[in-house]
Order: C-alpha cells, then structure tokens, then sequence
C-alpha cells in the first residue's frame, strides 16, 4: 500500500503525534509499504517522502507551544495527490481548516481516509475552542472513513466535545528499541530516581524536586539520587531551589538529552517518576520508560497516564501532594520486591502498546476500508 500521514505541524520536534506517526511509519515501510508525509514547516532531510506544503506560525494550545499551519494552496495539495495516488491517508486530528481540511477535500473518493484524534484538552477555554473547531470542520469530519483516539479520555473528549465518534486504538512505540537500554555505570553506587520531560509548568518537576526535599530532610535520601533530565523555562527557577534548600548533592540535571540516550537514563532508574498533572491524552514517555527496564514506574494522575498505568493507585500520585508524594516515593525505593513486582505488571501491561501490534490493526483496517471502497466504486461502475 503506499500510505500517507497528514499532519498540520512539522516533524522537527519528538513530540508525541511525531513520534506516532515517525514510529509506525518506519513500521510500515518495514512490511514493505511505501511511506510518505503530508506535514507544515519541517527542516529535516533525515526521513524519506516528505512533503511540506504550508508554512506554520506558533501559538500556543493546552499550554503546549504547538505550530499552526497557514493557508496551504489548494493547487498544490491536488498536484501532490494526483501524483502520488494514495490509498490511504493518515490523518491526526483535530486539525485545521486551512491545511489538513484542503488535503481532505482534495482527496479521490477511491483514497481511504483514517483518523486518530489525539489531544485531552487542559481547561474551559480549550474546550470552547475545539466546539468552534468542530462546527468548521464539520464537511471534512463526514469524509473520514475510520477515525482512532488514543485513549478512553482523548475517545471521550472528541465525542463530546467534537461529536466525533471513535473507537480506542493506542499510541504506538517501539518496545523492542527501548528494551536495548543499559544503566548508566555514573549512578552505580546510588538508588536512582529518574525524571525526564520538558521543565515546564504542567510536567512537575518542580513538585517532584519538593517531594524530594522532604525526603531529604528526613532523612530517607541517603544514598539515593534524583537524576532530572530536560530543559526548559522552569530551568533558573529549579536551579534556585536546589540551591536554596542544599539539594545539590542529591539532584543532578543533565539538560538536555538525545533520544537514542533515553532508554539509558530510564533503565538507571529503581523509579521513574513523571509527574505530569494533567492535559495528557495517552503517555508516550511512561510506555518508554515501561519498555526501557525502569524498577518501575510512578506517574500523574492524568487521565492519559492512568489508562497507560492500567488504573493501579500505587503507580500514580497527585503531584501536588508533596507529603504523599514523598512517601510513594520512598515506599518504592524501601521494598524492592513490592516494586519489582509493579514493575513486572507493568511490562507485561504494556505490550499492546507495541507498534508491531498497533500497526497489524491498522494495516488490517486499512485494507477493509479499500476493499469496501472497490466494491462501492465496481457496484457504480456497472450501473
């Protein structure tokens, strides 16, 4: 099949929609598929069969900074399809009416149109806007043959929210690449506790490194190390309270790390906490962290983080709770057995995450909708 993903935004960031459709699109091509992508502004040359066909501006969306593509040439995006002759196309949704939706409208009616919605909005005034969303694309929506939402949350919001209905189909990830990681012989002689995210607002780390204090303080840190991965605006603020509070013997921050080295830094961990308080659809990043050996892995209580955590209170805490925090923390640390065992579940939970999984279903769906398609177009060709 020669499919291709739509995506409003670029490929250069390894945000999660990026990372779903790079992942199963290295997949594909693996089962011998041909593989390209519709996208906004991207300066990569690494990936195969890109296709940019908007410029983006950036604003800012569910407190993420997301780029907005603007209006894309409608002569363009039909040349690129007339070219190519795709069978399917893979678009993420919500998207815009100014880009995705003219890639849609342009499509031939024998193209097979899938969807996978993505996003859990964060407050009122996201949710607003994805109704107003909702009532612009409201022509495009109809032409969608199959449409995916990565969690039982992100299927709630774009049934009620976008009147979109959809069935649950995960994020995909590439177990077997995270399952390669090896602990970092650095942190050998200390139990370690991982975080890795960007330092902004909505992923915690402040509230992780104020748990920490409190184990510092009493006590229940020796010999233990908080290894904060990532960069970002919280960055000067997290800097002071380290200092302030003489947690530098305690906390490493390493900034930033590449992708290949995550999988290191997770399987050093005895816990890998993410933290991360709310606006998650799914959690790409605990699936990783899962995959890559952590002792086991403790999460926000998000919506997103829950359904990959399989709704086991002990895996999940309320960040702003710094007491409680604390003590789940230092509760998996001291009962190593406990831990394992959580650690043990959630492997074995996770494999439905795996892209060889999820992209066996699609490809399967793919194929049906083709097929239903032909039978429509041979019914009308002989009338």
């Amino acid at each position: 099949m020669k499919i291709c993903f739509v995506l409003d935004d670029g490929l250069d960031r390894p945000d999660g929609v990026q990372q779903y459709i790079l992942t199963l699109g290295d997949w594909f091509r693996s089962q011998g598929h041909e593989v390209h992508y519709i996208v906004g502004e991207t300066t990569r040359k690494d990936i195969p069969n890109v296709h940019v066909l908007s410029r983006n501006i950036h604003v800012r969306f569910n407190k993420n900074r997301l780029a907005m593509p603007l209006l894309a040439s409608r002569k363009a995006i039909r040349a690129l399809l007339q070219k190519e002759q795709f069978d399917v196309l893979h678009v993420q949704m919500p998207y815009s009416p100014q880009f995705v939706a003219r890639v849609i409208q342009s499509a031939p009616a024998q193209t097979a149109i899938i969807g996978t919605f993505h996003i859990l909005p964060s407050g009122g005034v996201q949710q607003i806007g994805a109704q107003i969303l909702s009532k612009l694309l409201h022509a495009t929506k109809k032409r969608i043959d199959v449409v995916y939402s990565v969690s039982p949350a992100a299927q709630a919001f774009a049934r009620q929210y976008m009147n979109i209905q959809s069935q649950v189909l995960a994020n995909a990830v590439d177990l077997s690449s995270f399952a390669a990681g090896h602990a970092l012989r650095t942190y050998a002689k200390t139990q370690n506790v991982v975080f890795l995210g960007r330092l902004v607002e909505r992923k915690g780390a402040l509230e992780l490194l104020k748990a920490i204090a409190i184990l510092v303080s009493s006590d229940r840190f020796t010999g233990r190390k908080l290894i904060l991965c990532g960069t970002g605006p919280l960055q000067a603020k997290i800097d002071r309270y380290i200092a302030t509070h003489k947690l530098e013997p305690y906390v490493t921050c390493t900034g930033f790390i590449k992708e290949s080295d995550k999988k290191n830094y997770f399987a050093t961990a005895e816990v890998a906490v993410l933290p991360s308080k709310y606006g998650e659809s799914f959690g790409i990043v605990v699936v990783e962290a899962i995959a890559s050996g952590s002792g086991v892995v403790l999460g926000g209580d998000n919506p997103g983080y829950r359904y990959v955590l399989n709704d086991i209170e002990e895996t999940l805490i309320n960040p702003a709770d710094t007491a409680a925090f604390a003590d789940r923390i230092d509760a998996l640390l001291t009962d190593k057995t406990h831990a394992q065992k959580l650690g043990n579940a959630q492997r074995q939970y996770i494999k439905q995450f795996d892209v060889a999984t999820v992209g066996a279903k699609l490809l399967k769906d793919y194929r049906t909708v083709l097929a239903k398609k032909q039978i429509k177009f041979d019914n009308y060709s002989h009338e």
